[in-house]
């Protein structure tokens, strides 16, 4: 599957809101007015960027990569994905591989010495996916719901 993959911008936003709403049937329901807001307050971070997916004019997967300098370890910085969504008609075709390998190719011309994500436990078919880009299991995640 031939895969483009650019910067979100505002005028994706009801492209992106659709997408988001496939990563949990629990979660609220963010409203437009919500997500333009939060978009908005994203694009004044130096290095926070939501990318959409597309095969031809169809909208098929959507991540967010924020790259962070680290005074730890190597004082290099590092990216963080986040929100990763393909649309449930385009799951199994590459499209996943895709975004991340475009997330890798970010984070290596920014000089990150890692990327990292996070992912739910229960997603196991996920955890394949990340394990067969060769994403390596490291430490265990931690939250706190507030």
């Amino acid at each position: 599957m031939p895969v483009a993959i650019r910067q979100a911008t505002h005028d994706d936003l009801p492209r992106l809101l659709e997408l988001y709403r496939e990563l949990s049937v629990k979660a609220p329901r963010v409203t437009p007015e919500r997500l333009e807001a939060v978009f908005a307050r994203l694009a004044l971070y130096p290095d926070y960027r939501v990318f959409i997916a597309f095969d031809g004019d169809a909208t098929v997967g959507t991540y967010a990569l924020c790259i962070v300098d680290t005074l730890g370890d190597r004082c290099a910085p590092e990216g963080i994905v986040e929100d990763v969504v393909v649309a449930s008609g385009s799951r199994g075709r590459g499209v996943g591989r895709a975004m991340m390998e475009h997330a890798m190719a970010r984070c290596r011309d920014a000089g990150c010495y890692k990327l990292v994500l996070s992912s739910n436990l229960a997603r196991e078919e996920a955890h394949r996916f990340y394990d067969a880009l060769g994403f390596e299991r490291h430490g265990v995640s931690f939250m706190v719901t507030l």
